[in-house]
């Protein structure tokens, strides 16, 4: 699970199974409300009471409610505002006991099909079984989990993109649509390029991958190819995921 935050859900009980849906997320417990990290439909900041940090500019120890986390897709305040400003200490979470899991996602419905009422534990063994057969570990060939963000557009430009695109992935989000960036990559003829040692990887187009030595400048330079190309084709413009400095 998200490491740090998977041995506090096991101590505590929580048997939430839409929580579990962020198994094997890597990173440390402060990235998570800065990134507000997800998957699957479910996000942390939907859990986080109140982020405990460190104010480098007044030099006082400052806690910031949900509300205060201005949380959104893949962002927070810590993320934007105060980014330069905060350095998180620890993380208070609520979460929830019972609470049925999310089936917006094909392939994590269709992981848990044959179970009639998914238990806490299925939902982890499936999530955690998805992301190893699908994503690579950080550990043996570096990366930054998905690049790019799933973009989200309006239902005009979504029929738009429908008589272009008939079989685009996508599900419905807060009144629009959010679209499959990894299809959009894949679908652009990305998946599994090389360019030197940045590459897109072979089993999930999302996820940037450096394969020795290529430095930040290459793997930015190779995104910034890929949204060109899927902004050409589709008319759809993708956003980093990961916040560069």
């Amino acid at each position: 699970m998200y490491r740090g935050t998977r041995s506090c859900s096991i101590v505590i009980g929580a048997a939430g199974t839409d929580w579990k849906t962020l198994a094997l997320i890597p990173g440390t417990v402060g990235a998570a409300p800065l990134q507000n990290i997800g998957a699957y439909g479910v996000e942390i900041g939907e859990f986080v009471r109140e982020v405990a940090a460190f104010d480098r500019a007044s030099g006082d120890a400052v806690t910031l409610d949900h509300a205060a986390c201005r949380f959104a897709y893949r962002h927070s305040i810590f993320k934007g505002e105060l980014a330069e400003q905060l350095v998180i200490g620890s993380v208070t979470l609520d979460i929830p006991i019972a609470r049925a899991p999310r089936s917006d996602y094909p392939v994590l419905r269709e992981k848990l099909q044959a179970i009639e009422s998914p238990a806490a534990g299925d939902v982890l063994r499936a999530v955690i079984a998805i992301r190893q057969a699908r994503l690579p570990d950080p550990a043996v060939l570096p990366n930054a989990g998905s690049f790019f963000k799933n973009p989200v557009i309006d239902e005009q430009q979504f029929a738009r993109l429908r008589v272009r695109a008939p079989g685009v992935v996508h599900w419905p989000y807060q009144g629009a649509v959010k679209l499959a960036a990894a299809w959009l990559v894949d679908q652009a003829g990305w998946k599994a390029h090389r360019s030197g040692d940045a590459g897109v990887h072979a089993n999930q187009a999302l996820v940037l991958v450096n394969h020795a030595h290529a430095r930040a400048s290459d793997m930015l330079a190779l995104a910034a190819r890929i949204q060109a190309s899927v902004s050409e084709r589709f008319g759809v413009e993708l956003e980093l995921e990961p916040a560069v400095y």
